[in-house]
């Protein structure tokens, strides 16, 4: 199914602006996050689109050409995927999967075998006649995923699917995720602060902030060409270096670093991918602290902006906490970018 939101805005009572007035297309079978923090109207989007809150006036939501901005929404047939799951812990697992099924009132037999097709495709066969009590939460979040679909929805709704799960568990089922919206085949928008999460998922992402739509576009481009200074931190953590400007040099306490450009009322940001310890570096530092995380150290630097920054670095031993070090910078590594919407 096709999405066209045209002129979606809310306003609260007493006047606050939780969203914005946003336009956007999805097209059949795409997958699209609203990405943002806490705040920024991307939850608000997304119960517009369920037909859970009422937008603005003016607002026209279009699903595969047909207008139902006014609709309730019990007739978008839509498909919801909520935070806390919310299945029924009186219902084993097949129960609850049917259980939209059973509302709609079709043949016993239909519903039996759609079940058996979700639970097949969902890899929940072995789960099946279990209650919903005796499952793990990763368990738990493919039988949501399984009831969502069962009633075949034009469109799929998941707001912050994974944030109940504890970190080791949310990454596997992360790519679980993506793998089983595309075997359905089924428009998807989902809600996250997590820029893994956006990235490892959508076909498209787009990152919001105090009510609207900052930038959209593939995973890609959003890391390489990040339109705002927001975004860049947003989408893969750049950091703002703080300096005095003078039209391609950029003054550090600790150096001078070339730009690729003038930066002259913009902001310049880099990665920590992008920072390389070098005893021959044009910039020097004092290492904070150091964090071993397996593959890489982290280490946080001083002297190159208000807080520390953070470099990753990859050798077999690292600077000690103390020390000071020499860093280099690729010139064509720093971001240059205006400062845009701030979270």
């Amino acid at each position: 199914m096709t999405l066209t939101l045209t002129n979606i805005a809310k306003t609260f009572p007493g006047g606050t602006k939780a969203l914005l007035p946003t336009d956007l297309e999805i097209s059949k079978g795409e997958i699209v996050s609203l990405l943002g923090p806490s705040g920024c109207g991307k939850s608000t989007l997304l119960r517009i689109i369920a037909g859970l809150e009422t937008p603005d006036a003016g607002a026209k939501i279009v699903f595969d050409g047909e207008d139902v901005t006014h609709q309730s929404v019990e007739t978008r047939k839509i498909g919801m995927v909520f935070q806390s799951y919310a299945l029924f812990p009186n219902m084993s697992v097949r129960g609850n999967i049917g259980y939209g099924l059973k509302m709609q009132r079709l043949p016993r037999a239909e519903i039996d075998s759609r079940v058996n097709e979700v639970i097949a495709l969902c890899r929940l066969d072995a789960y099946a006649d279990r209650s919903i009590t005796a499952l793990s939460g990763g368990q738990r979040q493919r039988v949501a995923l399984a009831r969502a679909m069962a009633p075949r929805p034009r469109v799929l709704l998941l707001d912050e699917p994974l944030s109940a799960l504890d970190a080791a568990l949310r990454g596997q089922l992360r790519d679980e995720l993506a793998l089983l919206l595309r075997q359905f085949g089924i428009t998807a928008i989902f809600v996250t602060h997590d820029q893994d999460e956006a990235m490892a998922i959508a076909d498209r992402v787009a990152v919001m902030s105090q009510g609207e739509v900052a930038q959209i576009g593939t995973p890609e481009v959003l890391y390489r060409n990040p339109a705002t200074g927001f975004v860049a931190r947003f989408v893969g953590d750049a950091m703002p270096l703080e300096g005095r400007i003078e039209a391609d040099r950029l003054h550090l306490r600790g150096g001078v670093l070339a730009l690729p450009k003038p930066a002259d009322g913009s902001e310049v940001l880099v990665r920590a991918e992008d920072i390389r310890i070098d005893p021959e570096g044009p910039v020097s530092a004092r290492v904070e602290t150091v964090t071993f995380l397996g593959t890489h150290y982290r280490i946080a630097l001083g002297g190159l902006a208000e807080g520390p920054l953070f470099a990753l670095h990859t050798g077999l031993s690292a600077p000690k906490p103390g020390e000071d070090v020499r860093l280099s910078i690729a010139s064509e590594a720093l971001l240059i970018l205006p400062r845009g919407l701030a979270a």
